[in-house]
């Protein structure tokens, strides 16, 4: 059998169609990646408005309503003059005092005469500008009662000498003179003139360096101070700064009785106080309010065995953190006068931690501690079971007096005199404290922009400003006072708004920890939403380029 070969065409050779068709369908796919579906217009329309609408609503609803929440409130206030009062500028501080000269025994003429003098005279003494004592004349048919507009009258009466004397129950000054002292007419200087003008000036000398002492500590411009002060005098009005407490409307009298035994067991302090101190505490009615509470309280000195209590024994003995002493009432500050019953005294009390009420050196019954009170120590009979009013007499007039130093009374002139000095120290440091409040409130706003200044801060301040210019402008009087004392404590009061101090210690680091987890996960992917489709819409506009291009070729 032969096999017949298909007839010889040449070398000519042919690949399968179906394998040269698989093989190029791989190649294509290892090339390129296959493409979604085109995009319906529609779609990319719709993924539009939505991401627009999440960005209206941040923008148009979320942001307002965050800022509306978010923003702090601050109210405008009158920085400037607020500055200005603390710097001296908006208030020349003027204390004009009027004095009555009582002349009935002298002729209208020579008593006109004698004040001229005797005006020309105070004015060369004087060197503090800003302290006008101005001399009146009483009408003749005047009585010999003082002048209740007058700060102090003084009264001329004929003598064989020149003397002068104060009234221990008015202030009032009585001053005698010989008849060849009377001025003539044309004389142009006078011994009795320039006695009286020495005596005012000697008067009211420590008024006018307890008001320069205040000056000084303030920023006060130096043409409305008076001259320097001299050391002695500086350091002695310190001492009664640092001795006396802060002024306040209302202080707390605490009377406590300590003993280290039964006996005594009661105290007469009720009749004792109504009788030798409530007088002092009457005439400082206009200035302070007190209240008062006594209690009896059974304390033993640790420690303390002498009768001398020498500078170791003091810091054992006068501790006033140990002593079980009732707090202070109402928010007032206490000032405690304390009856210890034992047999000690106090040696050189010069060197402890307060003030003896004798020499230095010298034993001493009572010890004034600076800011706080007295203690005064009181030996009886052992077989006392009361203390009468009359056991009581002698620390009583004593913390009567430590009072008056508490308090800050000055310490020349007849008490009805120092009190009025006292009103009108008080209205210059009340007013100067309102104004240096005001002056720290306005750094602070300025220093800290973030922070809370509600409206009941804007009226504090406007109420402060409004009481200081009516305070400026009646410094001598009573009116002063009252002024001053509402200027000080609206000023104390907007300063130390509640709601403002919280935002004092409120840092931007805090706001950035508090919003970066709340909306750092919102913004994430509407920030990344928006990049992506504005990438998508540059894409598309790209593309409408081209095949715009390649139209217009063909």
């Amino acid at each position: 059998m032969s096999i017949q070969q298909p007839p010889d065409h040449g070398a000519t050779t042919f690949e399968s169609p179906v394998s040269s068709t698989g093989a190029a369908t791989v190649s294509n796919g290892a090339q390129s990646k296959k493409q979604p579906p085109p995009e319906k217009p529609s779609d990319v329309r719709r993924r539009s408005h939505i991401i627009l609408a999440f960005w209206l609503i941040v923008l148009c609803l979320g942001l307002p309503i965050w800022w509306r929440t978010t923003t702090i409130y601050r109210a405008d206030l009158p920085v400037q003059e607020m500055l200005d009062w603390a710097d001296g500028k908006a208030c020349r501080p003027v204390f004009p005092l009027r004095i009555s000269i009582q002349a009935n025994a002298l002729q209208e003429q020579e008593a006109q005469n004698l004040l001229r003098l005797t005006q020309h005279a105070l004015d060369d003494l004087n060197d503090f500008s800003g302290h006008h004592l101005r001399l009146q004349l009483a009408p003749p048919a005047a009585t010999e009662n003082h002048d209740s507009e007058s700060v102090l009258t003084i009264r001329l009466v004929p003598g064989d000498t020149t003397t002068a004397k104060f009234d221990p129950h008015e202030p009032m000054l009585d001053i005698t003179y010989p008849p060849n002292a009377i001025p003539s007419p044309t004389s142009s200087s006078s011994s009795l003139a320039t006695y009286v003008a020495g005596q005012l000036r000697s008067t009211f000398a420590e008024e006018q360096a307890t008001i320069s002492h205040l000056l000084s500590t303030n920023a006060i411009p130096s043409e409305h101070r008076p001259q320097g002060l001299s050391p002695d005098v500086s350091e002695s009005l310190s001492k009664r700064t640092t001795r006396s407490v802060k002024y306040a409307p209302t202080y707390h009298l605490t009377f406590s009785l300590f003993t280290s035994g039964p006996l005594p067991s009661s105290w007469d302090i009720d009749g004792a106080i109504n009788e030798y101190m409530k007088p002092v505490l009457d005439v400082l009615s206009p200035i302070h309010n007190f209240t008062i509470d006594t209690q009896v309280q059974l304390y033993a000195a640790p420690g303390v065995h002498s009768q001398v209590l020498n500078k170791e024994d003091l810091s054992s003995f006068i501790n006033a953190a140990e002593w079980p002493l009732s707090p202070s009432i109402g928010g007032a500050p206490t000032i405690n006068f304390i009856v210890f019953v034992g047999n000690q005294t106090i040696a050189a009390p010069s060197q402890g931690p307060g003030e003896g009420d004798d020499a230095p050196g010298s034993a001493s019954h009572s010890w004034l501690i600076p800011q706080w009170g007295t203690v005064y120590l009181l030996s009886l009979p052992d077989d006392t079971t009361r203390l009468s009013s009359e056991a009581l007499k002698q620390p009583l007039l004593t913390f009567t007096s430590h009072l008056l130093s508490l308090t800050g009374t000055p310490q020349s002139g007849s008490l009805p005199l120092r009190l009025s000095t006292l009103a009108r120290i008080r209205s210059a440091d009340l007013l100067l404290r309102a104004s240096s409040t005001l002056g720290s409130l306005a750094r602070l706003a300025l220093a800290l922009p973030s922070i809370s200044i509600p409206s009941r801060v804007a009226d504090g301040v406007s109420k402060t400003m409004h009481h200081l210019r009516l305070a400026c402008e009646t410094l001598g009087g009573p009116e002063g006072l009252a002024h001053a004392r509402i200027a000080e404590a609206e000023a104390e009061r907007a300063f130390f708004e509640k709601s403002m101090v919280g935002q004092l210690y409120f840092p931007d680091e805090h706001k950035i920890a508090v919003y970066m987890p709340l909306l750092g996960p919102v913004a994430v992917p509407l920030v990344m939403g928006l990049l992506n489709e504005l990438k998508a819409w540059r894409k598309r506009r790209r593309e409408a380029a081209e095949q715009g291009a390649g139209k217009k070729k063909e």
